[in-house]
C-alpha cells in the first residue's frame, strides 16, 4: 500500500508564507529611503516651465540631472564611484533661482568666478575674447543700447558693463537670449544654489497642452499626439 499523502503537512517549513505588515513596511521604507537618496544626491526629474533655453531645451521638457556632478562630497564611500568636476564654461546648470530659491532655473554657465564678461549689442566677451555661443540664438535683430533713459530690462538685455565674476559664483544666461531671466538682471548664480546639470529628456510635452483638451479621451488623444517623440531620451548639452 502507498503512502498516505494526505497525512503530509499542508505547509511544508519552507513554503513560502504571506508576508506580516511589519515585513510589507520594512520594504516600504527602505524604498522610500531609497527613492530619498537617490533624488537627493543622484538624479532628478524636472520640467522646464519656459521657453528662455530654446533651442536647447523646450518648455515642457521633462528632463533628468545629475545632481552628485557639480555637487560636494556627501556621500561617504560612494564617493569615489561618482565622477565629480568642477563646472565648465558652457555647461548647462540647474540651480535654485537667487531671489526666490523655491523655483529652479536651467541656463548656461558662459563665465566662471574670476572672469571678466562683457556684453557688447549683444555679443558676450569673456576675458577678452568672444565667447562661443553654444547653443545661443537671438530672436529679434534690434539692439538696445546702453540709454539711461531706457528701461533696464531693455539696456540689460544686449548690453552689460564689463564685470568680473565673484568667488564661487557663475555668470548664467539663457540660449534664447533675447528672451531670458538671468545674470544680466539679477547677477551670478552662487555656487551654493547649483543642483545639477541636465542630462536627457525623459519626455517632453507642450505647455498648457493638456489644458486645452477635455475629457478622459481628450486627454489620452492628447498624449499620444502632443508628445514630441523625436525628443524623447534626447541629450542636452
Amino acid at each position: 500500500m502507498g503512502p498516505d499523502v494526505s497525512a503530509r503537512p499542508l505547509n511544508p517549513p519552507d513554503a513560502a508564507r504571506p508576508s506580516s505588515p511589519r515585513e510589507l513596511l520594512d520594504a516600504i521604507l527602505v524604498a522610500v529611503v531609497l527613492a530619498l537618496f537617490v533624488r537627493t544626491f543622484l538624479v532628478q526629474a524636472f520640467v522646464v516651465p519656459t521657453p528662455s533655453m530654446e533651442k536647447t531645451v523646450l518648455a515642457g521638457d521633462h528632463v533628468v540631472v545629475n545632481k552628485f556632478l557639480f555637487g560636494p562630497s556627501a556621500v561617504g564611500r560612494l564617493d569615489r564611484l561618482l565622477p565629480r568636476r568642477p563646472v565648465r564654461r558652457g555647461d548647462l546648470i540647474v540651480f535654485k533661482f537667487p531671489e526666490d530659491p523655491r523655483r529652479d532655473f536651467v541656463k548656461r554657465a558662459v563665465a566662471l568666478a574670476g572672469d571678466a564678461v562683457e556684453i557688447r549689442s549683444k555679443q558676450v566677451f569673456v576675458n577678452g575674447s568672444l565667447e562661443p555661443g553654444t547653443g545661443a540664438f537671438h530672436s529679434e535683430a534690434r539692439v538696445w543700447p546702453d540709454d539711461p533713459e531706457l528701461p533696464e530690462a531693455l539696456r540689460r538685455r544686449d548690453q552689460v558693463p564689463l564685470l568680473v565674476v565673484p568667488p564661487e559664483t557663475y555668470f548664467a544666461l539663457g540660449d534664447n537670449r533675447d528672451n531670458s531671466y538671468d545674470s544680466r538682471f539679477w547677477g551670478p548664480v552662487p555656487a551654493a544654489n547649483l543642483k545639477g546639470r541636465p542630462l536627457f529628456v525623459y519626455w517632453s510635452y507642450p505647455s498648457g497642452e493638456a489644458e486645452r483638451r477635455s475629457g478622459a479621451l481628450g486627454a489620452i488623444a492628447g498624449f499620444f499626439s502632443g508628445t514630441r517623440w523625436s525628443r524623447t531620451l534626447l541629450p542636452v548639452h
